[in-house]
């Protein structure tokens, strides 16, 4: 089968949830992403995968516009990113949150409803309601007026989680949402995320776990400061790609685990 490589023809990108064309991001005189063009497939769940350093969670905060980029592009169904914040929900790293902030747990979800509300919002029944249906879908409903710097790790991204819930987008992008979870949070969260896919959802997430990209996804992006390759995982998640991405950097181990597979 032909390789799937890098993005979608630009005529093509209205029916993309999210395009990135010629996205450039530096950090001082190098760039941390160069000249990328990727295209991101409706109903899918796609992993963004490269070494430490490979750009991958600036791409997406390049992508949302928390950090600014020298040059690109970013169009969400073909439109520009400002006219379409409503349909994307992000969910940051978790050692990237001020955890120190004195806020409950049902008030950071509902933070997740803030269009709705609108700035001086009334909080009502049916809003309340919504959070706790959003903490109840990641386990976490007997905990709503709990502290969030009182949580565990994986009880805090699970927090998060619930939060991108309530906001009701069809683009979820996430960056790193199992880094330092136990087992029981990845598992919650990856049948959240299967779930929204289910229900037609697009998912992005940026990955380091090599081991469990076929598992959990159905696509993959592969980068190391520019684009390498992008794809179903049964066509792009092979030992030359991963070589190329991570060169001397990917353990034997690994390559012959994803080779077996």
């Amino acid at each position: 089968m032909a390789l799937e490589l890098v993005g979608s023809a630009p005529e093509q990108d209205d029916d993309l949830p999210l395009s990135i064309r010629g996205l450039t991001v530096s950090y001082g005189e190098k760039p941390a992403v160069f000249s990328v063009d990727v295209g991101f497939q409706p109903g899918q769940m796609t992993a963004i995968v490269g070494p430490n350093g490979a750009g991958k969670s600036t791409l997406l905060k390049a992508a949302l516009g928390i950090v600014t980029p020298l040059s690109g592009q970013v169009r969400c169904h073909g439109r520009p990113l400002a006219e379409m914040r409503a349909r994307i929900a992000y969910v940051p790293q978790r050692a990237s949150v001020d955890w120190d902030f004195p806020a409950r747990v049902l008030d950071v979800v509902l933070m997740g409803l803030y269009r709705d509300l609108g700035l001086l919002g009334r909080i009502r029944g049916q809003h309340r309601a919504r959070a706790m249906e959003c903490l109840a879908r990641v386990g976490m409903e007997g905990f709503a007026a709990r502290q969030i710097g009182q949580l565990s790790g994986g009880q805090q991204q699970r927090v998060f989680l619930a939060r991108a819930l309530a906001q009701g987008a069809d683009l979820y992008l996430l960056d790193e949402p199992f880094a330092g979870v136990d087992a029981a949070t990845e598992k919650a969260i990856i049948t959240v995320l299967k779930d929204l896919k289910a229900e037609g959802a697009t998912v992005v997430a940026v990955h380091h776990d090599l081991a469990t990209v076929p598992d959990y996804f159905d696509r993959v992006f592969l980068i190391n400061t520019t684009a390498i390759a992008e794809g179903p995982v049964s066509d792009v998640f092979t030992p030359d790609n991963l070589q190329t991405a991570y060169g001397g950097r990917l353990a034997l181990a690994q390559m012959g685990g994803v080779a077996a597979g």
